[in-house]
C-alpha cells in the first residue's frame, strides 16, 4: 500500500497500525483513539513510542460501558403509605476517578408538562405557566455529588478557580454523604476537571432536564404520589410535617444530610431528588416560564445570572419546598447547604 510510496522504513507492526487507519471502509478502521494507542503500545524496536513524538505524552481513557442495574421504586396513597412496589431496571454509567466511583444514569428521550397546575397545594407563579418540553436523551448522577467524589475531583488541575477538598460548613462529615456548601461557580469548576480528565463533556443539568428526571414520567407532586413521608424523603418532618390536606402525624427530623441512596429511587433509577439537599442548575433564575425554551436547553437569555436556579429542596426544609415542581434560587456565589449532581449528552457513547 502506501508503504511502496515512502522512502522510510517501519517494521511491519507499524505498518499494519498504519494500514488500519487508512482502510476506506469505516467498519475495517479503529473505532477508537484508545484502540489506536493500544495497538503502538505494542511496537517493538526499532520503533518505540518514545521516538514517535508527542505518543509518550498521549493519555486516552477507555469510553466506559453500561451495566444494568435493578431496584425497587415505590408508590404512596394520599396518606403517605406505600400502596405498590415494583422492581425497575436503569442503564448506568460509571466513570472511575483515580478510584473514587460515579455513576450516570441513561435518561431516555421524551416529552414531559414543565411546571405545577394552578391546584397544586403551595405552588408559585414563578412555577408557571405549564408548558411542553421535548428532552433528548442524556445522562445524570445517579446520586448528587458525594466528599469523597468531591476531594478526588478537587485533586485535579484547576481550570478557573480554587476547590477546597472539604467545603462543608456543617459539621456533616462523610465520604458518602453529598458534598454541600458548594457555589455554582465551584460546581462548574467540578464539571470543567472533570471533563477534562476523562475527555467527555460534563456539566449541570438544565432546569428542564433537572424536573424531567425528577418526575421519572410522573404527573404528580413527587415521584412518589400526592405526598411524600420521612420515610421516603430527608426533609423536616417534624416542623413542617404536613403537605396540602394530608395527615397532621409528625414525621422525623434528623438534622442533617443523609448517605445518598438510603431512600427509595424514582423511576429511573435516580436516588434523593427530593429533600436531603439543593441542588444547582445551569439557568440563570427567570421570575417565571414565560418564554422559556421548550427543548430541555439551559435558559440562558434574559436571566439574572447573579442567581442561579436550585431544586429539589433540602433535610432543612418542609415537604412543599421538595415538590417536583418547586423553583428556588440562591446568589451564584454563595450555596450554604447546596450540592449538585453532572449531567453529560448521550449521543456518542459506546454502550
Amino acid at each position: 500500500m502506501w508503504r511502496d510510496y515512502l522512502k522510510v522504513k517501519v517494521n511491519n507492526t507499524l505498518g499494519q497500525v498504519l494500514d488500519k487507519l487508512l482502510q476506506q471502509g469505516t467498519n475495517k478502521r479503529f473505532q477508537t483513539a484508545q484502540e489506536v494507542l493500544e495497538a503502538l503500545i505494542s511496537f517493538s524496536n526499532p520503533f518505540t513510542l518514545e521516538r514517535l513524538p508527542g505518543l509518550q505524552q498521549l493519555t486516552v481513557k477507555p469510553t466506559p460501558c453500561l451495566k444494568t442495574v435493578n431496584f425497587e421504586t415505590v408508590t404512596v396513597n394520599s396518606t403517605g403509605k406505600i400502596t405498590n412496589r415494583w422492581q425497575a431496571q436503569a442503564q448506568v454509567l460509571t466513570e472511575n476517578i483515580n478510584g473514587i466511583i460515579l455513576d450516570l444514569v441513561v435518561i431516555p428521550a421524551g416529552t414531559f408538562l414543565m411546571g405545577s397546575p394552578s391546584n397544586e397545594p403551595h405552588r408559585s407563579k414563578s412555577e408557571e405557566p405549564q408548558h411542553t418540553v421535548n428532552i433528548a436523551s442524556f445522562l445524570i448522577g445517579q446520586y448528587a455529588v458525594t466528599q469523597a467524589q468531591w476531594r478526588a475531583v478537587a485533586g485535579l488541575p484547576k481550570r478557573q478557580i480554587d476547590l477546597k477538598p472539604n467545603p462543608s460548613i456543617f459539621s456533616f462529615k462523610g465520604d458518602n454523604l453529598p458534598v454541600e456548601n458548594v457555589s455554582w461557580w465551584k460546581a462548574v469548576e467540578f464539571c470543567d476537571r472533570l471533563s477534562q480528565f476523562t475527555g467527555r463533556t460534563y456539566r449541570l443539568p438544565s432546569e428542564a432536564e433537572w424536573e424531567y428526571a425528577c418526575r421519572a414520567g410522573t404527573t404528580t407532586t413527587f415521584y412518589f404520589g400526592k405526598t411524600i413521608t420521612t420515610d421516603l424523603v430527608n426533609y423536616d418532618g417534624e416542623r413542617f410535617h404536613c403537605y396540602g390536606s394530608w395527615s397532621k402525624s409528625k414525621g422525623i427530623f434528623r438534622e442533617k444530610t443523609t448517605v445518598v441512596g438510603s431512600f427509595p429511587p424514582n423511576a429511573f433509577g435516580l436516588y434523593d431528588m427530593h429533600g436531603n439537599l439543593w441542588e444547582w442548575c445551569a439557568d440563570p433564575w427567570h421570575k417565571n416560564y414565560q418564554g422559556a425554551p421548550t427543548d430541555g436547553s439551559v435558559w440562558e437569555s434574559g436571566g439574572n445570572t447573579r442567581y442561579r436556579v436550585m431544586r429539589g429542596g433540602s433535610w432543612g426544609n418542609g415537604a412543599s419546598y421538595c415538590r417536583s415542581a418547586n423553583r428556588f434560587r440562591d446568589w451564584s456565589r454563595m450555596g450554604c447547604g447546596s450540592g449538585f449532581r453532572v449531567v453529560s449528552s448521550w449521543p456518542g457513547w459506546t454502550p
